[in-house]
């Protein structure tokens, strides 16, 4: 889930944090786990971290560690070896990953292909449209692709228009434990379009409501046909989603839209979605096009128009600010196969990622399941993420893409002068926290951490309808970020 950032306070790392879900409970304080070679000050900071922990309250199992960028050295640390789910801190991984794999100035390219000659506007064979994975394709940009077709002067195909996703996996959803309306959670092609979500509007019309399901951006919004919303006069749930005939078949309970609003749904199909779309805007670029259809494998042919999506360090840059999944998979998935690799599935591609980094920076705990830490049986432990921020430091490459934090004042004011500099990468689900980053000094001494919590065996019994509210998570939460908080208050007093 994307949530926008927020400034670093006594009682808040961020205010709101990436959410997602987890949980097991454990009666009284968090067992201590083993600390570097005991100082008088590592031992006053051993003393005043079981003091913040008792205070907090927290249910579940805590680890972190903070370790000297420049040198490596483990200042202070908990649980060294107690792999926990990152959630969205798994993000600062797979930003590395790509970055590694497919390089800073990599763009993803989304063509439109003709296999046969354009003869008096009248292409004489099939129009593809070809996916290269982009995961920031929206309805404006595909809006311009096809301005571009139609200022080549084509005006009508006489074969097929044939759509392709390209070499990523099909992925119906990130994680199908999720529930089945949370836009966060959609599915993953290499031909995506919006985030692979579809805007669902509604407005009171008499006894009943006017819906609207289009795919807009900031200057087209078309109206689509790939999904379905039925009002349903019952009590619960509030959602409800099948797959016919190559649709997604949406109901909703009509107590629960008020007199009207506004959310963003997950697609299920978001090739067709991509083709649905991309066919409403090239007729209204003057280009007649047969309904789409899918190519059984890549098509060859002569480019017409392309569109190439921002460097991919820009759009690491937004996933890690936004959070955004579907970003997180398909950048992850992109760098897998450029490795060599062939994942059917995220766990495939989180799996040559774990590999990856235990070569990289010696995890050898890591396991993701995926490549947004959506799903809660990725493990990291807090010495692994904080020896893999010392690792690549010195050239800043991922703490330039990590947000700046900032610490406040007794009034709650933001501190834009306090000369401590903190850049992280927040994670949360239902019962799981993260924070990681780094820690700048105005001497100069840099220092990068990684702090998990998660109470696992609570999470792991929530029900199907406690998924996105579960009783005392928001509480859970808030003593988790007033935790981090603490500690990177206490590191920054006694390392500083």
């Amino acid at each position: 889930m994307t949530m926008p950032p927020s400034p670093l306070s006594r009682r808040w790392v961020l205010a709101a944090l990436m959410a997602g879900a987890a949980s097991p409970a454990l009666a009284g304080p968090l067992a201590r786990s083993l600390r570097p070679v005991p100082r008088p000050e590592r031992q006053r900071q051993a003393a005043e971290a079981e003091a913040l922990i008792r205070r907090a309250r927290l249910d579940g199992k805590l680890a972190y560690a903070v370790a000297d960028a420049a040198t490596g050295e483990m200042l202070d640390l908990r649980n060294p070896v107690l792999g926990l789910p990152p959630a969205s801190v798994a993000k600062s991984v797979t930003a590395l990953y790509a970055l590694e794999t497919l390089g800073a100035d990599h763009r993803f390219a989304t063509q439109v292909l003709a296999t046969g000659p354009v003869v008096d506007g009248r292409l004489l064979g099939d129009l593809v449209l070809a996916g290269g994975g982009d995961p920031t394709l929206d309805t404006d940009m595909l809006g311009d692709l096809a301005a571009r077709l139609g200022a080549t002067g084509l005006r009508e195909v006489t074969g097929r228009f044939l759509f392709h996703a390209g070499d990523l996996p099909r992925l119906p959803a990130i994680d199908p434990a999720q529930p089945p309306h949370v836009g966060y959670n959609p599915a993953v092609s290499g031909l995506n379009l919006n985030f692979n979500r579809v805007h669902f509007e509604w407005k009171r019309e008499g006894a009943g409501y006017d819906v609207t399901l289009d795919a807009r951006a900031r200057r087209f919004a078309p109206q689509v046909n790939v999904a379905r919303m039925q009002v349903v006069d019952r009590p619960g749930p509030v959602y409800t989603y099948s797959s016919k005939g190559g649709v997604d078949e949406w109901t909703v309970a009509q107590g629960a839209l008020g007199n009207g609003g506004a959310r963003w749904l997950p697609v299920r199909q978001p090739a067709l979605y991509c083709a649905e779309v991309f066919h409403t805007l090239a007729r209204s670029a003057g280009i007649a096009l047969p309904r789409p259809q899918e190519a059984a494998a890549p098509v060859t042919g002569t480019v017409l128009a392309r569109h190439l999506s921002e460097p991919l360090t820009d759009i690491l840059r937004d996933m890690m600010k936004f959070s955004t999944n579907m970003t997180a998979e398909t950048v992850g998935l992109a760098a897998t196969l450029a490795r060599g690799g062939h994942p059917l599935t995220l766990t495939d591609s989180g799996q040559a990622m774990a590999a990856w980094l235990a070569a990289r920076s010696g995890a050898r705990k890591a396991r993701f399941v995926d490549h947004s830490g959506l799903g809660d049986a990725s493990r990291l432990t807090a010495v692994e993420m904080a020896r893999m921020l010392a690792a690549v430091a010195p050239d800043a490459r991922l703490k330039g893409l990590m947000k700046e934090v900032y610490l406040r004042d007794a009034k709650g004011r933001p501190l834009y002068d306090h000369p401590v500099s903190i850049r992280a990468k927040t994670g949360t689900l239902n019962f799981v926290s993260g924070l990681a980053g780094y820690v700048t000094f105005p001497s100069g001494r840099e220092l990068a951490f990684a702090i998990f919590a998660a109470d696992t065996e609570r999470r792991a019994h929530l029900g199907p309808q406690e998924l996105e509210n579960p009783a005392g998570g928001k509480s859970w939460i808030t003593r988790a970020r007033r935790l981090q908080t603490d500690l990177l208050e206490s590191w920054i007093t006694s390392f500083g």
